[in-house]
C-alpha cells in the first residue's frame, strides 16, 4: 500500500515525548553498532526525528532480517534505531488506553503479566475448577498457525484507527493515527539487510517467514509495535471467549491460548466455535496439529514449563535450549576475545533463562547445567547473583 505525504495537522509531537520515548528505546537495547552511532549526536538527531514526524517527511529505514535458532527458529527483522524510537512513542501515547480494554488474562507485552504470571494464572484455573484437585477438568490449548505472518494488515488498521477515534482525545489524534499507518504498512523486507547467510532461511517454513507472506499480510517479529499490535489483534477475540462464550478460566500469551473446563464435551464443541470466529474476522487459523486435551491430571505444556498437580517443571525443550545457549556462548569465547556488546548479549541471553527457571524448582538443575558447562574465560567478567538467579557483569558497562 501507497502511503502519501502526512497532511498538514493542527497539533505537534512535542520534544519531551521523542526525548522520553528515546530513553525508553535506550533502556531496553543494548548498545548496538546502530544505536551508538545515533547515540554520537543524539539531541541533534532526536530534534530532526521530531520535525520530520511533525512536518510529515519522516521515512521508516532499512531494516535487519537475520534467523534465530532459540527458543525456536524464527525470523526477527531489526528496525532501525531512530525507528524503533518512534515504536516507543506509539506505545507511549496508546499502551495506557490498551491496558484499559484488554482482558485480565492477556499475558504478553504487559507490565507484570509476563510469562512467570501467566504460568501461575494456568496454574490457579486448574486447581480452582478441579476444586483444588479433587473433581475432574480437562485443559484445552490451542495455538495459532503462522500467526504473525498471517496478521492482515488492513483488519488490524480499521480496528486500530476505530479505537483511536473512540478512545483517544489528545489533540495529535491524526498524526498517531497515521503514524501508526505507516508503520503497519510498511514493508521491512523492501530494501532490508541480510545478517547471516540466505541459507539461514532454509530450514524455515514459509509460513513463519514475511518474505512469504500473503499479500497486506504479516507483522514483523521483534519490533516493539508488532507485540503490541498483536495483542491488540487479538483482544477481540478474548472479549468473545470471555463475554459471549462466556468461558471463565481463559488465558492467553500472543497466538498461545489455553481454557480450563470440567466438561471435556464442551470444549470438544467450542474448538470449530473459536476455530470460526478466528477465521471469519480476524484471517488467522488454529494450527491442526496442536490442539492439546488432555484431564488436568497429564499437565499441559505452557510457556516453557510443564504444569502438574502441586508442581511447575522446567520444560525438557527449555532445559536443552539452555543448554544450546552455553555451548553457543563457549563458542564464541573461544574464538575470540567477545567485546562489551558480546558480553552484555551473553548476560541477556543467560539471565532469560534463570528469569524464567529461578520461580521453580530448579536451583539443582542451574547449578548443575552452569558449573559443568559454562567455559572458565566467562568467570573473569560475569558472577552469579542471588543464589544463582542473575548474571552481573564484574565491570561496569559503557551505556
Amino acid at each position: 500500500m501507497q502511503l502519501s505525504l502526512f497532511d498538514t495537522v493542527k497539533a505537534k509531537i512535542t520534544l519531551e515525548e521523542v526525548f522520553e520515548a528515546y530513553f525508553n528505546c535506550r533502556s531496553n537495547k543494548r548498545n548496538t553498532a546502530n544505536a551508538i552511532a545515533f547515540e554520537i549526536d543524539y539531541e541533534h538527531n532526536l530534534v530532526q526525528l521530531c520535525e520530520e514526524i511533525n512536518n510529515g517527511t519522516y521515512q521508516i529505514g532499512r531494516s535487519i532480517a537475520f534467523i534465530v535458532d532459540r527458543p525456536v527458529k524464527r525470523e526477527i527483522f531489526a528496525a532501525d534505531f531512530r525507528d524503533r524510537v518512534v515504536h516507543h512513542l506509539i506505545f507511549n501515547k496508546l499502551n495506557p488506553l490498551f491496558e484499559k480494554q484488554f482482558i485480565y488474562d492477556s499475558y504478553s507485552c504487559r507490565v507484570g503479566k509476563g510469562t512467570h504470571f501467566g504460568i501461575q494464572r494456568i496454574d490457579k484455573f486448574i486447581r480452582q475448577c478441579s476444586a483444588n484437585y479433587t473433581k475432574d477438568c480437562y485443559i484445552l490449548k490451542l495455538d495459532l498457525q503462522g500467526f504473525f505472518m498471517s496478521i492482515n494488515k488492513s483488519i488490524l488498521f480499521t480496528k486500530l484507527e476505530q479505537f483511536i477515534k473512540e478512545k483517544y482525545h489528545a489533540p495529535d489524534k491524526d498524526l498517531i493515527t497515521k503514524l501508526c499507518k505507516q508503520i503497519i504498512f510498511n514493508d521491512p523486507t523492501k530494501n532490508c539487510i541480510i545478517k547471516g547467510k540466505r541459507e539461514n532461511w532454509n530450514e524455515l517454513p514459509d509460513k513463519k517467514s514475511l518474505f512469504h507472506s500473503k499479500p497486506n499480510c504479516g507483522l514483523p517479529i521483534g519490533n516493539l509495535t508488532s507485540q503490541v499490535f498483536a495483542n491488540f489483534y487479538m483482544d477481540s477475540f478474548d472479549h468473545f471467549v470471555k463475554h459471549d462464550l462466556k468461558i471463565r478460566y481463559y488465558g492467553r500469551y500472543v497466538d498461545d491460548f489455553v481454557i480450563v473446563h470440567k466438561d471435556k464435551e464442551y470444549l470438544k464443541k467450542v474448538i470449530s466455535k473459536l476455530s470460526e470466529y478466528l477465521q471469519t474476522e480476524l484471517n488467522v487459523t488454529i494450527h491442526p496439529k496442536k490442539i492439546y486435551l488432555q484431564h488436568y491430571s497429564k499437565g499441559v505444556k505452557f510457556l516453557g514449563t510443564v504444569i502438574l498437580p502441586n508442581r511447575i517443571y522446567i520444560a525438557n525443550r527449555t532445559k536443552g535450549n539452555f543448554y544450546n545457549a552455553i555451548k553457543k556462548q563457549n563458542q564464541i569465547a573461544r574464538a575470540h576475545k567477545p567485546t562489551k556488546e558480546v558480553q552484555q548479549a551473553f548476560q541477556s541471553s543467560m539471565n532469560s533463562y534463570l528469569g524464567i527457571m529461578k520461580h521453580y524448582k530448579s536451583y539443582k538443575l542451574r547449578k548443575e547445567m552452569i558449573f559443568k558447562n559454562l567455559s572458565g574465560w566467562w568467570w573473569n567478567h560475569v558472577y552469579l547473583s542471588g543464589g544463582i538467579a542473575k548474571f552481573e557483569m564484574k565491570t561496569k558497562t559503557v551505556k
